[in-house]
Order: C-alpha cells, then sequence, then structure tokens
C-alpha cells in the first residue's frame, strides 16, 4: 500500500496543498507550529476516519473557512483508489471513495496507516483505555467487521447504560436488561475473540522486535487481561458468551446504582513484560521506550500479515525522543522493509542514515521539495 498523492484545501493551516509522496521515504522539516503534524493527522484521518488529536471534525476546518476538503490518492494491490472527505460547520462529513458516496463502516480498512508519536510514548506507561485504542485500531484496519463489530458493542453500551440508569430512577423495571444483556454478552464475546487471537501474535512479532533493538537483550512478552478473570482465557469452558451473562447479572445491582456497566472488553488490558517484569510497574525508561518501538514495529508486520501490505508510516515528531541506537534499528527496518514513511522533524540531524525518498521543507503551510536522497 502506496500513499501517492495528498491534497488538502482549507485543512488546518493549509489554505492549498498539492503534496506528491515517494513510495520510499518521505521527510518534512520545518519548527513547530509551522504544519507537519497536519499532514500526518491528514493521512491518518484517511486511515482512520477519525483524527487523533481531536474529537472534533470542525477543528480541521482553518479558522477563516467555512469547509475544507482532503483528498488521497493511493495504491492498494498494484490498483489506485481515491478518498475524499468534505467538512462543512454545523453539517456531518461527506466521504467518498473511488467517487461514492460512503458511510464509515465501509471506510475500515480501505487505506491503512500506522502512527507513532511522541504520545505513543505513554502507551505502556499509560492507561488501559491507550493500549485498548491500541488494539482496537490495528484489528480495525486488519479486519473491517471487527470495526462493525465495535460500532455494534457501543450502541448496545449506550442503550444498557442509558437504561441502567433509568432503573435507578425507577422510570424502568430491571427485567428491561435481559434483552440488552445478552446481545451485550454476544457482541463482547466477539470483540474478546479477536483481541485474544491479536494479542497472541502480536505476542510473538513484539518479542522479535524486542530482541532486535535490544541486541537480544530483552525478551517481550504481551498477554491479554480479562477484567473480571483470574484464570486463563477464555475464563470458563463453557465459553465466553455464558461467562459474560454470568458476570452482568453477578454485576446487575452495582451497575444499576452505578448507572453504568462495569463488565465487557472496555474494561480490559494487556498486560506487557520484559524478561519477566511488569514492564508498566518496573521497566526502566529505555526499556518502555523500546517497547513502545517493538510494539509499533510488531504492528506494522501484523497489518501487513493481515492484508498483504504494509501499511504506510507516520512518525510524527518522534526521531527527538529516541536516541540514536533506536533510531538507527527504527531506520534500518524501514529501508529494509521498504515501508512508506512519513517523518516529521525539526532538525535533519535527526536522521541517523542517508535515505532514498523525499525532503521537503514546511514553512507557516507551504511545502517545497528541498532534495532527493539516495
Amino acid at each position: 500500500m502506496k500513499a501517492k498523492s495528498l491534497q488538502l484545501k482549507n485543512f488546518r493551516n493549509y489554505s492549498e496543498l498539492e503534496l506528491s509522496l515517494s513510495p520510499n521515504i518521505n521527510v518534512l522539516l520545518g519548527e513547530n507550529a509551522q504544519g507537519k503534524t497536519n499532514i500526518a493527522e491528514a493521512l491518518y484521518y484517511a486511515a482512520m476516519g477519525r483524527s487523533h488529536r481531536t474529537t472534533t471534525d470542525s477543528d480541521l476546518i482553518a479558522w477563516d473557512a467555512s469547509e475544507a476538503r482532503l483528498h488521497l490518492l493511493f495504491e492498494r494491490l498494484d490498483v489506485d483508489n481515491t478518498l475524499e472527505f468534505q467538512f462543512q460547520r454545523g453539517k456531518r462529513r461527506i466521504m467518498r471513495k473511488n467517487g461514492e458516496i460512503i458511510k464509515t463502516k465501509e471506510l475500515f480498512g480501505t487505506f491503512n496507516a500506522v502512527l507513532f508519536s511522541p504520545e505513543d510514548l505513554f502507551l505502556i506507561k499509560g492507561a488501559p483505555s491507550e493500549r485498548r485504542r491500541f488494539l482496537d485500531s490495528e484489528l480495525s484496519q486488519a479486519s473491517p467487521a471487527y470495526g462493525h463489530e465495535l460500532m455494534r458493542y457501543a450502541r448496545i453500551l449506550m442503550q444498557r447504560n442509558n437504561l441502567l440508569k433509568k432503573i435507578k430512577e425507577r422510570r424502568a423495571k430491571k427485567d428491561m436488561l435481559l434483552l440488552w444483556d445478552g446481545q451485550l454478552a454476544e457482541s463482547a464475546a466477539r470483540i474478546v475473540e479477536k483481541r485474544f487471537l491479536a494479542v497472541k501474535k502480536l505476542n510473538m512479532l513484539a518479542n522479535l522486535m524486542q530482541r532486535r533493538i535490544s541486541a537480544g537483550k530483552e525478551n517481550l512478552s504481551l498477554s491479554y487481561e480479562l477484567y473480571g478473570c483470574a484464570e486463563e482465557p477464555p475464563c470458563v469452558t463453557s465459553g465466553l458468551i455464558p461467562w459474560y451473562n454470568k458476570k452482568l447479572e453477578e454485576s446487575r445491582e452495582l451497575d444499576i446504582l452505578r448507572g453504568s456497566t462495569s463488565v465487557g472488553p472496555q474494561r480490559d488490558d494487556i498486560l506487557l513484560k520484559v524478561n519477566g517484569i511488569n514492564l508498566r510497574s518496573f521497566g526502566s525508561q529505555g526499556q518502555q521506550r523500546t517497547g513502545v518501538l517493538a510494539l509499533k514495529l510488531s504492528e506494522l508486520e501484523f497489518l501487513r500479515s493481515e492484508t498483504g501490505e504494509y501499511p504506510i508510516l507516520l512518525l510524527d515528531d518522534v526521531m527527538s525522543e529516541l536516541d540514536r541506537t533506536r533510531r538507527e534499528r527504527l531506520m534500518e527496518f524501514i529501508s529494509k522493509e521498504r515501508i512508506q514513511t512519513l517523518i516529521t522533524a525539526t532538525d535533519e540531524a535527526y536522521l541517523p542514515m542517508k535515505i532514498t525518498g523525499n525532503i521537503f521543507h514546511v514553512v507557516s503551510g507551504k511545502v517545497s521539495k528541498k532534495k532527493g536522497m539516495t
């Protein structure tokens, strides 16, 4: 998969942009607040249908404009495709794939990208929601059906939580929960089964990457932690659906009191260990950063194995956060595997080796090509 060209109109600080991308490495150099990250954000948005920086699409529109446009030409399995997004203040976005209007669920898996930003350095020591988001993002790109199931689960969860609040206020009866509990258990089981399989595969891939980055000194292991289950998955021999139904029944009174659901994949986590030690609690800063890098590289390999192609890699201002050794290992991997990569940086010195591709300068929403490097 390769992004060939990107067009932006009134997107963030770009009034007009037409950018042709190298199939190899593309470097965006410039001071902070010039618009480098906005380009990475646009490519990420094309993949995920959302920004990693805001939950409001109107934030993407230039402050002095009423609408914005994002157009991407990309190649997938040797076939050219287009994605277009139109944003208008006060209105819902319009998405088109190859000229045809599509819904959000039809976007999943169309164009794949992996983003690595400074915020991802908190992936290991941050909240469980960060690790769930990492896993869900990866699975949604690899399997559109998983993305659809996530949306279905979110709707069921919202309906059940609304009902719990009504029951607490004595505006609904408890037995009405049975309908939603059955649907929630079924959807939760589908999601968790997919997550278990993905973490099992990531466990192998991430460990290979960790050993490569640490010169064979560290072993990284990943395991899926099912909230409320102290045993090995799937917790009970009868399966996840009966287990969830039982847990929902046991927590019913507490859920009513709180007005929210305390059981489900929205409470799960991923446990990471290096050489058998909990990486989040006891890992050094260096080990944690190596672990995050290993996770991101394993994400690339996972998507390639699931889709047949590497996704585009977006390295947004992350080179300055890695020491020289980790930068070199990262660039060696990218170059060897010929992964199309977009790198944003403030200084060319953060590039540890010569690259094949393009270097651009970004100044106040204007992009100019500097030179190619071989």
